[in-house]
């Protein structure tokens, strides 16, 4: 009788595991992120956005009318969090006037409209990257109104957003930009409450103070003991308004300063020297998360300097455009200025520096992430050379070489994510009754960090989405991306965009060879033996699927100039005729 009775019961779970669950992930690991584990054989029932139910696969009962991913052998881990992202910046070379002046290049109110442009295929980058929460701190009252305009899209990312950041110190090319300024100085006391006051009612999730030290001449400690007052008022009326404050802190002197005053989130880490237990036994004590972000200085050096190196995965990934701009140092008009930074960004004392400061950085995450304080990854993307969520992975890079476990690279990238603004009940992990925001993996994460990319499905809102369909190529975003490929010789993201069956022509039409295979060979031997190889695009035509290219081609001491022509059909470019 109890026999039956069990088996009653077990029927009746199933049953309503079925009645409950709209889609299934069956069979599929489950990488925990808190006990650190990973569950094999698992269904995940999802229905209205949440994860109804989590139970062994052989137990599952599926009703034909399901919607079912076929998880055997894949890894389910929850959706990732960006902690530090910047909408207003497109992580182009023109995203930064205050740090290099090229308006007379591109003017800086079109690189603002262009932000604001591309903010739907921004989102939808996030997302195909796996990224399901994005933490904006350090936007503009445009971007706080533009927010809810993208908080019922299945495809967009849950947008976590501050408003302008609060500084003492404004950079004078953002003065006067109204709503579009990413900036409000604060002299005052006063200002800053007043400031604060004034976010309210664009409904920010936190506050940002941009805590900068010398730039009124005295030194770093003085200068922040000065502003203190100021940075204090404004940590107060967040918090009377249940308002969390992240404050930009640099410095062990600044970043302490934040955290005895109640700041709840430290961007970017400390670089000017090795963490002391008492600095870290106050993180610990106030509960302070920090968001170390590790790559985002070496993409202004390597920018500067001319010594960026990009992998399939951001030649392929990311926004073709901005990251194809950050070669345009190679051929603007303004040499004086452009040799002025090379010569800044390659000397060898400069390099030293930053050397010196990257490895205080290492050190000090290895020192944070060991005794336990909560770390959270973020990129700083939008910044110049940091692109928008092809960046991650290299973020990810980083702090597994200061020595942070996979594991708890894992944890930064979710559940401490979450933890930030209190959501932890919400996402981070894969549970119960949390939100259905996950990803779908081939490969373990665990055994290797950069299978985080080999994303197979995305989970975002209890909707399912296949990455490689979140965004819709254009004929030209094909034509550009094997142009950035060609650039960085890069020969497997060169060929990605060409069909199999590719026929390259001598205009009118002299058939030179056909065929992916023989493609590789004639540009891999290229690549390898051209010195100085580079593409600068003079101008561009696009009629329906031909996309026509002015090009001015550099190897050596020669110069070319060609017309190509590209005919794409089926999402591949088909043709190409080449007019010397």
């Amino acid at each position: 009788m109890k026999t039956k009775l069990f088996l009653s019961f077990l029927f009746i779970l199933s049953f309503s595991f079925t009645l409950l669950s709209q889609t299934y992930i069956r069979n599929v690991t489950i990488v925990d992120v808190e006990e650190q584990s990973l569950t094999p054989h698992q269904t995940i029932g999802i229905k209205n956005g949440l994860i109804t139910a989590i139970q062994h696969d052989k137990k599952t009962i599926v009703p034909d009318n399901a919607n079912v991913i076929n998880g055997n052998g894949r890894y389910v881990v929850p959706g990732l969090t960006d902690a530090h992202i910047h909408f207003f910046q497109n992580g182009g070379l023109y995203a930064r006037p205050d740090i290099i002046d090229l308006r007379n290049e591109m003017p800086y109110q079109k690189e603002i409209d262009l932000s604001h442009q591309n903010m739907d295929n921004v989102l939808r980058r996030y997302l195909q990257n796996g990224i399901t929460n994005v933490i904006d701190v350090g936007s503009s009252v445009n971007f706080l109104k533009r927010k809810e305009q993208f908080k019922d899209k299945d495809y967009s990312p849950s947008i976590y957003m501050t408003g302008p950041l609060l500084t003492t110190y404004e950079p004078a090319v953002y003065k006067d930009l109204k709503d579009d300024t990413p900036f409000s100085l604060v002299k005052t006391v006063e200002d800053g409450v007043a400031m604060v006051q004034k976010q309210l009612p664009y409904h920010p999730d936190f506050i940002k103070i941009w805590y900068i030290t010398s730039r009124d001449g005295s030194g770093i400690e003085a200068s922040a003991r000065k502003n203190l007052p100021i940075i204090k008022a404004i940590i107060d009326e967040a918090h009377k308004n249940n308002l969390k404050v992240t404050v930009h802190a640099t410095e062990r002197i600044t970043a302490q300063l934040a955290v005895e005053n109640g700041c709840d989130f430290l961007v970017h880490s400390i670089e000017d020297e090795i963490l002391k237990d008492d600095f870290v036994q106050l993180l610990k004590k106030n509960k302070t998360i920090i968001c170390p972000t590790l790559v985002v200085q070496g993409g202004y050096i390597n920018t500067f300097g001319q010594k960026l190196d990009f992998g399939n995965h951001e030649l392929l990934k990311s926004d073709p455009y901005q990251l194809g701009s950050l070669l345009d140092l190679k051929h603007i008009s303004d040499t004086l200025l452009v040799n002025r930074y090379k010569k800044s960004a390659t000397s060898k004392k400069n390099l030293a520096r930053f050397k010196k400061l990257d490895s205080i950085k290492m050190m000090n995450l290895k020192i944070l992430s060991d005794a336990g304080v909560l770390i959270a990854t973020g990129t700083d993307a939008g910044n110049i050379g940091t692109l928008h969520a092809s960046s991650y992975l290299a973020e990810l890079k980083a702090m597994q070489k200061s020595g942070m476990s996979t594991w708890q690279i894992i944890q930064a990238s979710t559940i401490n994510g979450a933890k930030i603004l209190n959501k932890e009940n919400e996402f981070g992990t894969v549970s119960i009754g949390k939100k259905a925001n996950l990803v779908i993996l081939d490969k373990n994460p665990i055994e290797n960090i950069e299978n985080i990319t080999t994303v197979y499905r995305v989970v975002n809102k209890g909707i399912v989405f296949n990455p490689d369909e979140l965004i819709q190529d254009m004929p030209s975003d094909l034509v550009q991306r094997q142009l950035n490929a060609y650039n960085f010789r890069n020969i497997e993201a060169f060929l990605e965009p060409y069909a199999e069956d590719v026929e390259v022509y001598t205009y009118s039409n002299k058939l030179q060879y056909k065929g992916k295979e023989t493609m590789r060979k004639r540009y891999s031997k290229m690549f390898e033996v051209a010195v100085g190889l580079h593409c600068e695009l003079k101008e561009r035509i696009v009629q329906g699927n031909i996309v026509i290219d002015k090009e001015h081609v550099t190897f050596k001491d020669r110069a070319v100039e060609a017309v190509a022509i590209y005919h794409i059909e089926n999402n591949k470019i088909s043709k190409v005729y080449f007019i010397n």
